[in-house]
C-alpha cells in the first residue's frame, strides 16, 4: 500500500460511472451494425468491428479481474471464439458489464496507486491500466464510427454516455 498522500480529482464511483458510460455507448455502436457488416465490413484493411469487440472483451473484465486478484495473466483473445451473432457479443458485453461493477467494489482507493503488470507486459499504476482500458475502447469505437458512416448509418451521439 502506498503511504504517500493521494490527491483525488475524480472519485472511484465517478470513474466507474465514466467507464460504464463509455461501455454503454460502445454497446449502442455494436447494436447499430447490420449483422453481416459487424463481422465482415472493414475500411483500409482494419479489422471488422466484431474483431475489435473481441479485443475489448478480452481486456475489460479479464484485466480488471486480474487486477483485483493480483493475478498476472497473458493477453488472450478468444473468449468469443465461436460467436456467430451480434446477440452473443451483446450478451457477453452485458455479462462483463455486471462483472466490472462487482469487481470494482473489491478495489480500494489505495489500490489505484499500486503498480500492476497488466498481461505481464505493462507495469504501471492500476489507475493507468484502467485509463488504458477506457482509452483503448474509445479508440476502437472511433473505428466503429468510421465504419458506420461508410455504411451510411448514423452512429450514436458520442456525448450520450
Amino acid at each position: 500500500m502506498n503511504t504517500e498522500t493521494v490527491s483525488q480529482v475524480i472519485s472511484q464511483e465517478d470513474l466507474l460511472k465514466h467507464w460504464q458510460g463509455h461501455r454503454a455507448l460502445t454497446r449502442r455502436v455494436i447494436q447499430a451494425f447490420p449483422e453481416k457488416d459487424f463481422f465482415e465490413f472493414s475500411v483500409a484493411g482494419m479489422r471488422p468491428f466484431a474483431k475489435l469487440t473481441d479485443e475489448l472483451l478480452a481486456i475489460a473484465a479479464p484485466a480488471l479481474r486480474g487486477i483485483v486478484k493480483r493475478d498476472v495473466q497473458p493477453f488472450t483473445e478468444g473468449s468469443t471464439q465461436g460467436f456467430t451473432t451480434k446477440a452473443q457479443y451483446l450478451e457477453q458485453w452485458d455479462k462483463d458489464t455486471k462483472d466490472i461493477d462487482a469487481l470494482w467494489q473489491q478495489l480500494s482507493v489505495e489500490d489505484f496507486s499500486e503498480s500492476f503488470n497488466l498481461f505481464g507486459q505493462y507495469e504501471f499504476p492500476i489507475i493507468q491500466n484502467i485509463l488504458y482500458f477506457i482509452d483503448n475502447e474509445i479508440h476502437h469505437r472511433g473505428q466503429g464510427y468510421v465504419y458506420l458512416r461508410a455504411l451510411n448509418i448514423a452512429p450514436p451521439f458520442f456525448w450520450e454516455r
